[in-house]
Parts: structure tokens; C-alpha cells; sequence
């Protein structure tokens, strides 16, 4: 399981599995590139933290995961929430604050949240949601349900102290949980290798908690897919938490208010000529996957985002008594008067 490689997986996976990938791939995209135009024309408030480049890791762990396993997220996680079956329209329609969003337009780009679908939030504090994803893993492990809880974070999320806190939990307990760093070079502004005393900021720091140290090419689906089924398989047969370092790069700024200007011309040109969604195409051509099968996924995706767009944008505004609820047990303040 231990890795330190970032070459090409050569895994033997059965075709169906590959098109799954590239069919959550090329949603993952195409939903993306929509949430960045809907900005731009000014429907999405506030700002925007978009994962365009990064759609390999989300796809990986979403087509290997159970129904039943958990998945937190940080504010980047609209991505996430697709793998985990939320229908593409509900999600749009939260990021542009509507009442058919998927928490009725409260909640907006930076909350994504659904039970339902073990979407269990995207959260806006570094680092919050380690500590309730190890809580969460340590619930199952009591119930003895085999659910794993799957925890993305920053690479800058390994300076802060829950990162370190829910890493020693979830090794002493030996809990179902799998942490997956998405190492994207810069952690907001600033390269994290400046400020952070090891090369590989998680892990580098696996050793410190008994966990072997497990770096994999996070523009490759296929290696995702095989690191994720290798650690979900572990944690369920009772082997404890992994810590997994995914290498990958954001293609746009920290958020859509940020140029990102201090990031070097030629550093972006040679990861943008990795992008992993062109890159998978080209392997599931190359191990014989018909055209007309890509292109199918393709044409559905480009109607899937069109027509999720056109129903979110039909959705009305919040009614105000919205402020109210889910404050009190009730549902509203009344009680209180």
C-alpha cells in the first residue's frame, strides 16, 4: 500500500469502471466551468472556491466508495458532493442562493451539505472537519457497520493542530477512516513548501502516527481509483485509518476573486499540459474504448449542465422566514417570545 510513486497506474480495470471515471470526470469539468461562468455573470454571491484540475481525486474515491460511507469536504467540494450521487441541479442552485438549492439557498458555495447521500458538509474552518470525520469513523466502528469515513483537506491543513489531533485519534483507536491530502502546491497565497519543514506535508508526517506514507499522481484516475479501493478496503477490514498525499494543482486562483498572478507562467503551463480529464481520455483510447462511447458521456454531460443551469436559474429566491430555520429545534424562534 505504501507508495511513493507518481508514474502512470498500470492497473488491469474492467472497462465499465474506467467509463465511470471519465463520465464523473467530464460531469466534475463541465459542472465546474458552468459554477465559474454563473459568477462572472454575477448569479453566484460572494465567492467561489472551484476545483477545476483537481476532478481525478473526487472521481476516484466516488466510484470506490459505498453508498453508505461518509465523505467531508472542505469549502472546494462541489466536486465531492457530485461523486457522491447529489444531482447536478440542486448543487447549482445552492451556489446561486436559490430555494431549490441543495439546502434551499442557506447554506451557498461553501456549505454543500447532504446526509442523504453521506455528504456530510463542506467546511469553511481549516481543518474543522478532520476531528468530526474521525468522530464519525469511530460511530461505525461501534456499530459495526463496515463504513469508512473519507476525509479531504488542503495541504495546508497539515500546520493545523487537527490535523495532528485527529491523526493520533483515528491511529490509537485504529478507526475506518481514510484522510486524503490534495496537495495542490499553494495553500491560499502562498507555495507551502516555503512555509512547511518537511517536502511532502502529510506524508512526510505519516511515520509520526504509525501509518505508512502513501503519495500518489492525483491527475490520475486510475491510480486514485486504485489507492482509494486499497484504503477503503483496509479500514473496513479493520486495519485503521491511511493517510493518502495526492499530487495536483488548481487551475484557476485560490478562489474566483484571486488571479492568482504570483504563480509562475511556465509552473502553470506545465501542469495545465497534465490536465486529467484530456490526459484519461487519451488512456481509455489507447486501451481500446470506442470513440463514440467517450463522445456519448461527453454530448450527456453538456445536456446534463444545460439543463441543471436552466432549472436552477428558475428557482425562486428564499422566502425570509428561511433565516430561522434549522436555528431551533422547532424550526423557528417562536417558542422563545
Amino acid at each position: 500500500m505504501t507508495t511513493t510513486s507518481t508514474e502512470p497506474s498500470r492497473m488491469e480495470m474492467p472497462g465499465e469502471t474506467r467509463l465511470a471515471l471519465y463520465r464523473q470526470m467530464v460531469r466534475m469539468r463541465g459542472m465546474g466551468k458552468r459554477a465559474y461562468d454563473l459568477f462572472l455573470q454575477g448569479l453566484v454571491k460572494g465567492t467561489s472556491h472551484l476545483s477545476l484540475g483537481q476532478e481525478a481525486i473526487a472521481a476516484g474515491f466516488g466510484v470506490a466508495m459505498r453508498p453508505d460511507d461518509y465523505t467531508f469536504a472542505t469549502y472546494r467540494g462541489h466536486a465531492h458532493t457530485l461523486a457522491r450521487g447529489v444531482p447536478m441541479m440542486p448543487i447549482l442552485a445552492e451556489l446561486m442562493g436559490r430555494a431549490n438549492g441543495l439546502m434551499a439557498g442557506k447554506g451557498g458555495s461553501m456549505h454543500l451539505t447532504s446526509v442523504e447521500h453521506g455528504m456530510m458538509g463542506s467546511y469553511a474552518i481549516i481543518g474543522a472537519h478532520l476531528p468530526i470525520a474521525a468522530g464519525a469513523a469511530w460511530s461505525a466502528q461501534y456499530r459495526g457497520t463496515g463504513q469508512v469515513a473519507v476525509c479531504f483537506f488542503g495541504d495546508g491543513t497539515t500546520n493545523i493542530g487537527a490535523f495532528h489531533e485527529a491523526l493520533n485519534f483515528a491511529a490509537i483507536w485504529s478507526l475506518p477512516v481514510v484522510f486524503v491530502c490534495e496537495n495542490n502546491v499553494y495553500m491560499e497565497y502562498t507555495r507551502t513548501s516555503d512555509i512547511t519543514a518537511v517536502p511532502r506535508p502529510a506524508a512526510d508526517r505519516a511515520a509520526a502516527y504509525g501509518l505508512p506514507p502513501i503519495v500518489v499522481d492525483g491527475n490520475d484516475a486510475d491510480a486514485m481509483y486504485e489507492v482509494a479501493a486499497a484504503s477503503l478496503a483496509t479500514a473496513r477490514a479493520g486495519g485503521g485509518p491511511s493517510l493518502i498525499e495526492a499530487l495536483t494543482y488548481r487551475h484557476g486562483g485560490h478562489s474566483r476573486a484571486d488571479p492568482a498572478k504570483y504563480r509562475p507562467a511556465a509552473e502553470v503551463e506545465a501542469w495545465l499540459a497534465r490536465d486529467p480529464v484530456p490526459a484519461y481520455r487519451a488512456r481509455l483510447r489507447s486501451v481500446g474504448i470506442a470513440e463514440e462511447a467517450l463522445a456519448a458521456i461527453e454530448t450527456e454531460s453538456a445536456s446534463e449542465v444545460d439543463a441543471a443551469t436552466a432549472a436552477a436559474k428558475a428557482g425562486p429566491m428564499p422566502a425570509a422566514e428561511l433565516v430561522e430555520k434549522d436555528v431551533w429545534a422547532d424550526g423557528g424562534a417562536s417558542w422563545r417570545n
